[in-house]
């Protein structure tokens, strides 16, 4: 196995174990909570705008999860999935300390951390960008990136 083929399964799994996680947190605000219940909890936690923070980051964890392990615009869903993450870990989880047993910020930090991966590594091979949008990056394969991909 070659690099670049190591390189776009890591890309895969990364995706896939990323979009999961971020599929269950997403639908537990839906589902579980309920919209209502996830903005009084932001509410109770200091979040700005409980109610619209609470939609976006919903809506923003389900579907960029959903959009992560499809491959589908993966720069853009990456950052905003990050910024949700930041968000979490500076207004809800910063003040606790590390471990997420005592509402630290391990987790958020490490989503976050991970999307950014993502966002600058691309989607790889094995996506849907690397069909409908084959330059951005991490969808260039080895026979595009000499001379030609940098014009």
């Amino acid at each position: 196995m070659n690099n670049t083929m190591l390189r776009d399964l890591t890309l895969l799994v990364t995706r896939v174990a990323l979009g999961v996680v971020f599929i269950a947190h997403g639908w537990q605000k839906f589902d579980e909570w309920g919209l209502d219940g996830t903005a009084a909890a932001f509410g109770q936690m200091g979040v700005p705008l409980p109610t619209a923070s609470a939609w976006f980051a919903a809506i923003i964890e389900l579907a960029g999860g959903v959009a992560l392990i499809a491959g589908l615009a993966v720069p853009l869903v990456a950052l905003l999935l990050a910024v949700d993450m930041i968000g979490a870990l500076l207004i809800v989880h910063a003040g606790n300390g590390v471990f997420v047993s005592a509402g630290g910020f391990e987790l958020v930090l490490t989503l976050a951390a991970a999307a950014l991966l993502l966002g600058v590594s691309g989607a790889g091979r094995f996506s849907v960008d690397r069909l409908v949008a084959p330059r951005l990056p991490g969808n260039l394969t080895r026979r595009t990136t000499g001379a030609r991909a940098a014009r």
